[in-house]
């Protein structure tokens, strides 16, 4: 069904339950004429399908519902009285406008019936709608009095018209119109029901409540081995599950009812800023929870103000730049990985990067060695800093230092992340990516001093467990930052006990285990007790007494009846002072300036090779790490291949692909040949993956490295000691270019 099937559909749907109120609205108005109300009441149904078919181009449903809108109007005025033949006349306008309905639902258009007569009709109750003279009936029954010419059906006695008279064309119309009307099919309207939202808020909570029974279940039948409750336990996971996603649809609503007052509110704002500016939406359909729409309706709005007032410049600056005089705003949305991501997009000037510096440094938010150090991407990010602005002039429009720094706060309030890029004299997109719900979400449980803890997954990026023997060597300090090297990135580490019991936490434990997350755009290591599992949680709000603190973002209840407090990422990392609220920047000084002495520590991959030798290959060259089935293998011609995430990827054999530098071949080692599964290393460039098949992969290590020897052959760099063997080092790109000529031609 296209877009606009969509709006003529929501038309038909509110149409015809305008249409059952007019029908009541009547009948009660007949019985009391003198009901301001009621009659309020029809007219404003009548004038809305009036307005909205002319939208559509419905010429014949406007024509009617325009000559019943007439004489409804002047008998809300006042100047007529409502007649028993100007109520039937009405009904009749109604049937003919459900017949229309009908027609339009069934093949989209109009048809080809004439509804003159019933226009004629109230067009002529219009003019001569004056009361009959006293002791006449009014509703005609004189054969034809001087108000009310042709009867309409209903009038006269109950035995029909006086005398016997055949009723007039118009009546006869009217008749045939009312015997369609009873006839008619199953409308719009059947197919829909409107359901209070306080009554789908109860509804999604009992869903929750079930969730968590269902965890509970869960749990219990795990520690049983009773096949027939572990049967039952997974249809009621799966029952639960569909239940909880239909009931979410239901709470889903197009973000294009945000969306649509930005083409008003983006003309009045060009208008006062002497702009000329086009709005271009694409994803209006994109669906997310409601909750979620009516938090994103303020930032958005902010988002799209600045757009507009910051972003596109005045016609004439358009024309120096050689741009088109009207600028473009495109927002866009679409779902990817169980999240909306939004985007605002103009083709304006920019963001001058070297601005936004000075002008942090005009109100104190950096010093000038913090200026001089930040990237690009820092640099732009100070425009989310409270009380920023890069406005000369406080108009009523901006300047005063606040909307982006709302707009970052609101979306972050609500699970999500913002990002801005920018091309100096090209333009600006803002992009945000929030989760679809916040009702029910995954999560990562951790324990820490013997208690529960949530972490939403949308803030995780990866787990990372160290050895007793890593320990005191990974963990640092930096300026008495604790920091973790993480493939050659510093990495701050924050310990959850600390934050929240205010004791230093134990180093010297066996192990350690580090949640890597994101907060914003920093990502920092929070060092937990035992990292659990995943599951799906219900956000429960916090109680009074913890509603003022900002680690955590609510509650909810484990699988064993439980309590845990869900950790917010944004506000742990802000008391941890891993984030300032005055920039990210000052904890990147500190932790940068050692980088400059340290040795060429690369973290690497190590593996096995046929001949039981060891190799390595820089992680950063390394996509992802798989396992194949060995019979999943399949051939394309002369190269092998295999499915892999909806498409087909081609392997390399590391061990024909690399020049043979043995005299003797190779002894294969025992384990290669006995394996189910193969072991391989996806490396992506520009889109295009291969997967590199290895013997065995052994370990990721952090090495210092220092060639001893060069290499001996194409696709290795050279030979270092490793780990305490000789180690040849892979070189990915040029092994492939060797290997596959056309794979980069193609990227």
């Amino acid at each position: 069904m296209s877009e606009n099937d969509d709006i003529i559909g929501e038309f038909l749907v509110e149409s015809h339950e305008n249409l059952d109120r007019l029908d009541n609205d009547l009948v009660l108005l007949e019985k009391d004429p003198s009901s301001k109300e009621v009659l309020a009441r029809i007219f404003r149904s009548t004038h809305t399908i009036k307005g909205t078919c002319g939208f559509f181009g419905f010429s014949k449903l406007q024509a009617v519902t325009h000559a019943g809108e007439n004489l409804l109007a002047r008998l809300r005025d006042g100047q007529i009285r409502l007649t028993p033949e100007m109520t039937s006349a009405l009904l009749a306008m109604v049937d003919a406008v459900r017949q229309l309905l009908g027609l339009i639902e069934k093949t989209g258009a109009e048809g080809d019936l004439d509804y003159a007569s019933v226009i004629e009709t109230l067009n002529r109750l219009l003019k001569g709608g004056t009361p009959p003279p006293a002791g006449k009936n009014p509703s005609g029954g004189d054969g034809g009095g001087k108000s009310g010419g042709t009867p309409a059906v209903g009038g006269g006695s109950p035995g029909g018209p006086p005398g016997g008279s055949e009723p007039s064309a118009a009546a006869r119309t009217v008749d045939t119109i009312l015997e369609d009307a009873q006839l008619h099919a199953p409308t719009a309207t059947d197919s829909h029901i409107r359901v209070d939202v306080v009554l789908l808020d109860r509804l999604m909570t009992l869903v929750g409540e079930l969730v968590l029974a269902r965890n509970q279940i869960l749990q219990f039948s795990a520690s049983l081995e009773n096949n027939v409750l572990t049967q039952a336990t997974q249809r009621l996971n799966l029952i639960t599950t569909e239940l909880q996603e239909s009931v979410m649809k239901t709470r889903m609503q197009p973000i294009g009812k945000v969306w649509n007052k930005f083409p008003r509110v983006v003309r009045d704002l060009a208008v006062a800023c002497g702009k000329s500016v086009r709005v271009e939406m694409e994803g209006e359909g994109t669906e997310l929870d409601k909750t979620l729409i009516e938090a994103v309706a303020d930032p958005l709005t902010h988002a799209v103000r600045n757009a507009v007032d910051h972003g596109i410049e005045e016609p004439s600056v358009r024309a120096k730049e050689g741009k088109p005089a009207e600028g473009r705003l495109l927002l866009r949305a679409f779902h990817e990985s169980g999240h909306v991501n939004i985007e605002i997009t103009d083709d304006g000037a920019g963001i001058d990067v070297e601005k936004v510096k000075k002008k942090a440094l005009s109100l104190g938010l950096l010093s000038p060695e913090q200026a001089a150090g930040i990237s690009e991407r820092e640099a732009m990010n100070l425009i989310f800093l409270p009380g920023f602005s890069t406005a000369d002039k406080v108009t009523n429009l901006s300047g005063r230092g606040v909307g982006m720094d709302v707009i970052k706060t609101n979306i972050e309030r609500i699970g999500g992340t913002i990002d801005v890029q920018s091309v100096w004299k090209k333009g600006t997109t803002l992009k945000v990516k929030i989760p679809l719900t916040l009702a029910i979400i995954p999560a990562l449980i951790v324990s820490c001093r013997g208690d529960f803890y949530a972490i939403p997954q949308v803030s995780l990026l990866e787990l990372v467990r160290l050895d007793s023997k890593d320990t005191k060597n990974a963990i640092e300090r930096i300026h008495g930052v604790p920091v973790y090297r993480l493939r050659g990135n510093l990495l701050p580490l924050v310990y959850l006990g600390k934050e929240l019991f205010g004791k230093e936490d134990d180093e010297s434990r066996e192990s350690v285990h580090i949640v890597v997350l994101q907060a914003g755009d920093h990502v920092f290591g929070l060092i937990v007790d035992v990292v659990n599992d995943t599951e799906e949680i219900v956000v429960k709000p916090l109680g009074q007494q913890l509603k003022g603190l900002s680690i955590y973002a609510g509650a909810t209840i484990m699988g064993d009846g439980r309590v845990a407090l869900i950790l917010d990422v944004l506000g742990l990392a802000l008391q941890a002072h891993v984030l300032a609220e005055v920039g990210d920047h000052a904890f990147t000084e500190r932790v940068e300036e050692p980088v400059h002495v340290v040795d060429n520590r690369q973290s690497l991959l190590l593996f096995r090779t046929p001949d039981n030798g060891q190799m390595a290959i820089p992680l950063s060259a390394v996509a992802r790490l798989e396992e194949f089935p060995r019979p999943s293998i399949e051939r394309a011609g002369d190269q092998e291949v295999v499915q892999y995430r909806g498409e087909i990827l081609p392997l390399l054999s590391l061990s024909q692909a690399l020049p043979e530098r043995r005299r003797q071949p190779r002894n294969a080692s025992p384990a290669d040949g006995g394996r189910d599964v193969v072991q391989v290393v996806v490396y992506t460039k520009n889109d295009k993956s291969v997967g590199l098949l290895v013997d065995h992969i052994l370990d990721i290590v952090e090495e210092s490295l220092e060639m001893q020897s060069p290499g001996t052959r194409s696709g290795v760099t050279g030979s270092a000691v490793i780990h305490g063997r000789v180690t040849e080092l892979l070189d990915v790109e040029n092994l492939i270019k060797g290997a596959m000529p056309g794979f980069f031609a193609q990227a």
